[in-house]
């Protein structure tokens, strides 16, 4: 699916249009709208609580997916405070943005229910194979892109709702003519810019911090330090599958199945007739008598038979098997290739027949068909024991509360105990729904962080089963400042050099500004790199953002900015040209029908904007995003 997306975004006019959303956002802006507060919750939208637990929930599994897309490149993210607090910020604006949308919706009577949301999915092409929904292909797909499945259906759930709003503030845009040259210049813009870059990592690691500031940070950033709850379980797993190889089928057995599923190994009597059909009995004698002096039954359907489908093909039909053949057809007795029948008074008419061709029952032998009766018997038989194995074990868990042990008695099979994980990081074997909802509702923990009590039989896709037990669990909470002191002391000393490479790039800004930069750039130690070719990307960046913020430079001369790079360096940027955007002409018409789309996804951005111009928003002390 990432695949698909990353080809599909490659397309030129498919850029335009998701840069024109990216532009509407630029415009309203993501932050200006807040206000300060307090509280134990992140936000309140029109009264409506965003709490601490869903923030924070929210935080970690946006920091989780951008974990397993990005890799190890992520670390290198995470270890920039500010780019941290960027994501804790974009996770609390689409928290309040999706509150706002949903409180509208409701205002507009828009509800999505959980049945469309499920066609939805099961209609999405990606997911499909043979144009038939391939569940394994969605999980792992969904899987694959960070999200859990109740997740993905949550963000289906929103663009299902963003849809139905689009609809209804989607039906008045126009495009000019002129439009859209102007905006293809515009979108797909390239800028020409060299960077000087301050090494963020080399000046930090000239910093010094006092215990006073270690600990002045960690007090105003413990949201920063949130250990998300953690679990050790014990499990067994019960897998139909794996049962297979552990039953005995007897050649007995297989006789026995095989001589009560004959039918199941070979094929049955099949006749082909042909027919021709009468509007009354007398036509039908008629057509009967001439038969009987000889005439051709397929010239007589033709040009007699009131059915006109089976008469242009001289009355023949499709193979019949007994199961499929017609009570009429049957009732004809007719038993040797090119016997005719009387007249048969039906429903449809009257009827006359003839045996056009026949083919005996075949069977095949029991020693051809042996390795298919054996595998469909095992797996009978395995599911025979699976389902009893599970009532001993449900028993045994029930009856003996403290432990596995009971269980592991009784089904033979070892309990699995796990190191501690959390609901982001869990085990494959338990990463399914039914039992990462019992482990984490709260109903199998103990007091205090003790051990819990057993589960009952959870049953998940693929004939498989668990018990599950909480041996141990720590619940969500802030680390404590020893555990996390060296990631303190590494953002305090990051901080001090982000804020001293700033204060001199600003100093060297004005030095360039003022004609001097040769000197200016050589006494911090800086040289302009080659030129660059900066293009607004589908997520645009701080550093795309600066770039397109310079105004253009005029009379040859660049101007000049202070931003960050990708990698949280404070740099230094000089805007030598901008340079229009040209569209293709192979997609000016294409473009020119699809500017609609983007016009409307504008125009619900705007809706956006101004449901959080109308709002009070009031910010609780527990985001911490500022």
């Amino acid at each position: 699916m990432m695949d698909n997306l990353r080809a599909a975004s490659n397309h030129v006019v498919l850029k335009i249009i998701l840069a024109l959303i990216i532009l509407s956002f630029v415009l309203t802006g993501v932050g200006n709208y807040l206000i300060g507060g307090s509280g134990d919750y992140a936000a309140k939208v029109n009264g409506q609580e965003i709490t601490r637990a869903q923030f924070e929930q929210a935080f970690q599994n946006e920091r989780a997916r951008m974990q397993q897309q990005l890799g190890e490149q992520f670390s290198v993210l995470a270890g920039n405070e500010q780019y941290m607090q960027q994501l804790r910020q974009q996770v609390l604006n689409q928290l309040i943005d999706v509150t706002l949308i949903d409180q509208y919706a409701k205002k507009l009577g828009i509800a999505i229910s959980d049945g469309q949301v499920r066609q939805s999915i099961l209609k999405t092409p990606a997911f499909q194979t043979n144009n038939q929904f391939d569940n394994e292909k969605y999980l792992a797909m969904v899987r694959g892109s960070g999200y859990t499945p109740d997740g993905y259906a949550q963000v289906v759930r929103r663009q299902l709702q963003a849809q139905q709003l689009n609809q209804v503030y989607g039906g008045s845009e126009f495009v000019l003519p002129g439009e859209t040259d102007s905006l293809a210049a515009l979108v797909l813009q390239e800028r020409d810019v060299r960077v000087a870059a301050f090494d963020t990592d080399a000046l930090a690691a000239k910093q010094t911090a006092t215990d006073e500031e270690l600990k002045g940070y960690y007090d105003q950033h413990q949201n920063e330090f949130i250990a998300p709850q953690q679990l050790k379980v014990s499990y067994l797993e019960m897998d139909a599958a794996a049962l297979q190889d552990k039953v005995t089928v007897t050649d007995a057995d297989v006789a026995a199945y095989y001589d009560q599923h004959k039918s199941s190994f070979g094929q049955p009597e099949r006749k082909k007739f042909a027919v021709i059909v009468l509007k009354s009995q007398a036509d039908a004698e008629a057509v009967l008598a001439e038969l009987k002096k000889g005439e051709d039954f397929a010239a007589l359907a033709k040009t007699k038979s009131t059915d006109t489908f089976t008469g242009k093909r001289g009355g023949e039909l499709d193979w019949m098997e007994p199961e499929t053949t017609l009570d009429d057809f049957k009732n004809a007795n007719l038993t040797e290739k090119g016997q005719i029948s009387g007249v048969i008074k039906s429903s449809s008419g009257y009827l006359i027949l003839r045996l056009n061709d026949l083919e005996p029952a075949k069977l095949k032998p029991l020693d051809e068909v042996r390795n298919d009766v054996l595998a469909k018997l095992k797996q009978e038989k395995a599911l025979d024991a699976y389902y009893t194995l599970q009532q001993k074990v449900s028993e045994a868990a029930t009856n003996d509360n403290e432990s596995l042990a009971s269980a592991e008695e009784v089904s033979g099979i070892k309990a699995v105990h796990t190191d501690w994980f959390t609901q982001q990081t869990l085990p494959q074997a338990l990463n399914s729904k039914p039992v990462v909802d019992a482990l984490f509702d709260g109903s199998l923990l103990g007091e205090g962080g003790s051990p819990g009590s057993n589960s009952n039989v959870i049953t998940t896709d693929g004939d498989r089963a668990f018990v599950v037990r909480v041996d141990a669990h720590k619940p969500q909470g802030v680390k404590p400042f020893a555990e996390v002191r060296d990631a303190v002391v590494a953002q305090v000393k990051h901080q001090k050099a982000q804020a001293q490479a700033q204060a001199e790039a600003q100093k060297v800004l004005a030095e360039l500004k003022q004609g001097k930069g040769d000197e200016a750039l050589k006494a911090a130690g800086l040289s302009f790199g080659t030129t660059q070719k900066v293009l607004r990307s589908q997520q645009p960046s701080a550093f795309e953002q600066s770039i397109y913020a310079l105004p253009h430079p005029q009379a040859g001369k660049p101007n000049y900015g202070v931003t960050q790079d990708e990698k949280g360096n404070v740099v230094i940027v000089a805007l030598d040209a901008v340079n229009p955007g040209k569209l293709p002409a192979d997609e000016v018409a294409n473009f020119s029908g699809q500017i609609k789309e983007g016009a409307t996804n504008i125009t619900f951005d705007a809706l956006i904007a101004g449901l959080r111009q109308s709002a009070k928003i009031k910010m609780g002390s527990a985001a911490q995003v500022q």
